[in-house]
């Protein structure tokens, strides 16, 4: 495969994953507290694409949104979202692949590095996404304190976010037996 070639397709694997998190974004699960598959967009592409194209689709998937483009849950775009109480959630995508890209580097691609990488990854991502939400949040509404907004912004995702890392790697496991190849090289 010609250079020109290899980047081509890298490209193009950087958008597609784009446009994944985009429609995991907006596929919504109807629960007491709705959730979408915005997060398992995120690790898919983190455990498939690898750290470098993986960042670089979470940033274009942040950008497209941030200049209006409906890609964000529930079918909204802009910069008012980003700066709104779920922007850090957002914003904190970048640290879930920037997480796994380290760990993946510096541990290797195996299962238990790539399973425990995405759990740290969406750890990052609440801890960010929390400390923005309770900021924003306080400038609006007052103060609130902690074990208020941690009900109200993750505790009720923990078990759906564990979930979608179990089918995450379940899909990452199928596609590497059938493609024959691991991910999470770069």
């Amino acid at each position: 495969m010609t250079k020109t070639m290899g980047r081509t397709h890298e490209m193009v694997y950087i958008a597609v994953f784009a446009v994944l998190i985009a429609v995991c974004s907006w596929i919504s699960i109807p629960t007491e507290i709705p959730f979408t598959l915005q997060t398992m967009g995120i690790i898919l592409t983190g455990g498939i694409l690898g750290g470098k194209r993986a960042t670089i689709a979470v940033l274009i998937y942040i950008l497209l949104g941030a200049v209006g483009v409906p890609v964000f849950s529930g079918f909204v775009g802009g910069l008012n979202v980003l700066a709104g109480t779920t922007g850090g959630y957002i914003i904190g995508f970048l640290g879930t692949t920037l997480v796994m890209w380290l760990m993946q580097r510096c541990l290797g691609n195996r299962l238990p590095v790539l399973i425990a990488s995405m759990v740290l990854g969406i750890v990052v991502c609440y801890a960010f996404g929390t400390l923005w939400f309770a900021v924003v949040y306080a400038k609006t509404m007052g103060a609130t304190g902690l074990i208020t907004i941690l009900g109200w912004c993750v505790f009720p995702f923990i078990i759906p976010d564990l979930i979608k890392i179990a089918v995450a790697v379940l899909i990452i496991n199928s596609l590497q037996k059938v493609t024959g190849r691991r991910f999470s090289q770069q």
